[in-house]
């Protein structure tokens, strides 16, 4: 089954450091990551990196300069290292990425969400 899994998230005192990991499994022939997002209940999911097909990365304010995204291609995975952590980081956070199947009838790009994981910032 083709999907992106989440994982890293946990609990980490104000000032911290935290690296999350998306990874990529099942059959898959590449990867094109969109972009790290996160939510909190109650308000619309928030853009924390977006990766441009060029590979330009675009970080809104409240992140920039603490937060830096990265990649192993041969492991399918992007990375999201989040330091100088702050309480209103607090959120669930997803992954998204296009994943190329190819089959003998052609190539098909789909899009994917991971399942999410939570990131807790105590003051």
């Amino acid at each position: 089954q083709v999907q992106l899994v989440d994982s890293g998230g946990g609990l980490v005192q104000a000032g911290g450091s935290l690296t999350l990991s998306c990874a990529a499994s099942g059959s898959i022939d590449g990867m094109q990551v969109k972009g790290w997002y996160r939510s909190v209940p109650g308000n619309e999911r928030q853009l924390v990196v977006q990766i441009t097909g060029g590979g330009i990365e675009y970080y809104p304010d409240p992140v920039k300069g603490r937060f830096i995204v990265s990649r192993d291609d041969a492991k399918n995975t992007v990375y999201l290292q989040m330091n100088s952590l702050k309480p209103e980081d607090t959120a669930v956070y997803y992954c998204n990425a296009d994943l190329l199947q190819r089959t003998a009838y052609g190539d098909t790009w789909r899009n994917y969400w991971g399942q999410g994981t939570q990131v807790t910032v105590s003051s």
